[in-house]
């Protein structure tokens, strides 16, 4: 690798780890409807494991509802059973064609479990952060070893390197207090 490409790859990489974050956060339950809490379950789909946002729609039609719709209705009970098998929480009702999930008010157990959830989360995105930190000074001091770059310039990518990690955790920081706040709000 390049060096000079060494800090857009690693923040690139580290962009990648803010994005999962963001999906994890996603697919964690508040009090409110969200496609994103069902939409990556996987369903045995003629054999073929599938996501349900790509053989359903998916809509909130009320702040607390859910309602799953499979194009294909011979899918329902497939579907439904995926639910049942998933983490979620919540029990699917079927008319037979939709899927409806009534999503319950959360207790105040519940608010501090998914709380943990989240900060969990956000200390395995800062380990991946921290990984791509110790891999870019690996690879900057081997640079240094091979003459590409001086003693100044290995100081000064390592600096710019934990700048950048420094930047990004503190993103994921926000993030957790965000999400955080979304959960603790009644």
């Amino acid at each position: 690798m390049e060096i000079e490409l060494l800090l857009d790859s690693l923040e690139e990489n580290m962009m990648k780890t803010e994005e999962a974050l963001k999906t994890a956060f996603a697919a964690l339950r508040t009090g409110k409807a969200s496609p994103a809490l069902v939409e990556n379950i996987t369903v045995e789909y003629y054999g073929v494991p599938t996501r349900i946002r790509d053989m359903a729609n998916i809509t909130t039609p009320e702040a607390r509802l859910l309602v799953i719709q499979p194009w294909d209705a011979s899918a329902v009970s497939k579907v439904e059973k995926a639910l049942l098998a998933s983490n979620i929480g919540i029990t699917p009702v079927s008319d037979g064609k939709t899927l409806k999930l009534p999503i319950p008010e959360l207790s105040q157990e519940r608010r501090q479990s998914l709380s943990k959830q989240a900060k969990a989360a956000t200390e395995e995105a800062k380990v991946a952060l921290r990984n791509i930190r110790r891999d870019g000074n690996e690879t900057a001091k081997k640079a240094e070893k091979n003459s590409e770059l001086t003693e100044d310039e290995l100081k000064k990518m390592l600096e710019d390197i934990q700048k950048l990690t420094d930047r990004y955790i503190a993103n994921l920081e926000a993030l957790l207090a965000e999400k955080e706040k979304d959960l603790m709000t009644v």
